[in-house]
């Protein structure tokens, strides 16, 4: 058989092309309107930059704010691997 499947359209998608709802937590750092999980880590990342939350010292962490502390399960601090996991968990389809 010659179909090939489509894997993103508009309105579905799936993976980083899927959209995607934040919490009422995480809306506080990105906005709540559905967007796809990709616009999802470049506004977590735009808001880092924005309000100096990188650490200086190992620019692999991140140092919460109070919005980001919800996010991030109370933490003062995590990796940015540590982040995205915990970041997916504000996520619903």
């Amino acid at each position: 058989m010659a179909t090939a499947k489509k894997s993103g359209s508009k309105s579905g998608g799936k993976g980083l092309a899927a959209e995607v709802t934040p919490s009422a937590d995480l809306s506080a750092v990105i906005g709540s309107k559905p967007m796809p999980r990709s616009e999802v880590t470049k506004k977590v990342w735009d808001y880092i930059k924005a309000n100096g939350l990188q650490d200086q010292q190992n620019k692999r962490m991140i140092n919460a704010d109070d919005n980001l502390k919800k996010v991030f399960g109370g933490k003062k601090q995590v990796s940015m691997f540590e982040m995205t996991a915990l970041v997916n968990k504000h996520l619903k389809a």
